[in-house]
């Protein structure tokens, strides 16, 4: 069988791996390629077992395998900074957080929301995959009232919906996860295989880490990530302005000099705040009068 046959076939299969149901439609094709002789028994066992695999290692992450994602990355990210130890100010900000999660496009996680403030004037928040939300001192205190709050934890929140965290690993290393689970010898892993499966699975961890902390997401899911924000502020009764509001705050700072923490991997504040203030005004948001919830902001902070 002459070589060239065997990739060419293989090609072809390849490109059928797109479709739905791939193996089945790929083990159909290496049957009639058998048939033919444009291929060995033995090539269409291996061409069927790599089908098999790939179609596996194409499904997304699931919400049990996100969640314990995040909670590793969050534990990642706590060895860093220290919670605040602040209780009321912290269920505060979890029953605001909560009411904006309920009405959000993913109202449930696998683990649930959970809102916690780390113990650092930085200005910063970041959001692991699967609910698990931190928002630093410094960044509520730069907040003026409710609506402000909100409008920082709905941006998280909406990088939770969109899955910002998980789409920061890289492609090659969740294909070597999901095909290293999905193989038929699961269960029967030696330790060399539980060793690569760890190495993985921190791999997985440092890449959402270094995202969140180093490079931050790109211009377009933060764009997301606002515009979804307002959608959730608004469904709830939040007044929308909030958001330009505070990012106004955030760029003001950011042009003094700002460059730590959130303005490190946030950049482009002026940007963002003129994309918010354009869509508050084409959808004719009205300040509201929201003075109950500024004084219940103003006895926490």
């Amino acid at each position: 069988m002459k070589r060239h046959h065997v990739l060419h076939m293989a090609f072809i299969l390849t490109f059928l791996l797109l479709m739905p149901g791939c193996a089945e439609v790929v083990k159909v094709g290496t049957t009639a390629g058998q048939e033919m002789g444009v291929i060995t028994a033995k090539d269409k066992e291996i061409i069927d077992r790599t089908a098999k695999g790939a179609e596996r290692a194409a499904r997304p992450m699931t919400e049990k395998e996100e969640y314990f994602l995040g909670r590793a990355v969050a534990a990642t990210i706590l060895g860093t900074y220290k919670l605040d130890q602040n209780e009321k100010l912290t269920t505060y900000v979890n029953q605001v957080g909560q009411a904006l999660a309920m009405v959000s496009d993913v109202p449930l996680t696998y683990g649930g929301y959970h809102f916690a403030i780390l113990a650092t004037d930085e200005v910063n928040a970041l959001a692991c995959p699967g609910g698990i939300i931190f928002v630093s001192r410094g960044m509520l205190t730069r907040a003026k009232n409710e609506e402000e709050l909100a409008s920082i934890l709905a941006h998280e929140i909406a990088h939770v919906n969109h899955r910002d965290g998980v789409r920061a690993i890289q492609n090659s290393r969740w294909l070597e996860v999901v095909t290293a689970l999905g193989s038929d010898v699961a269960g029967t892993y030696g330790s060399g295989d539980i060793a690569k499966l760890t190495s993985l699975f921190e791999g997985s961890v440092n890449d959402v880490v270094k995202t969140l902390v180093t490079n931050g997401y790109s211009r377009e899911q933060e764009r997301a990530a606002d515009q979804g924000a307002l959608v959730i502020m608004n469904r709830i009764g939040y007044d929308p302005n909030g958001m330009p509001d505070y990012l106004a705050t955030l760029a003001k700072e950011e042009k003094a000099g700002g460059t730590r923490g959130f303005f490190s991997t946030h950049p482009g504040m002026a940007d963002r705040l003129a994309v918010v203030q354009e869509t508050v005004s084409k959808n004719k948001w009205a300040r509201a009068d929201h003075r109950v919830r500024d004084g219940r902001f103003d006895s926490y902070l």
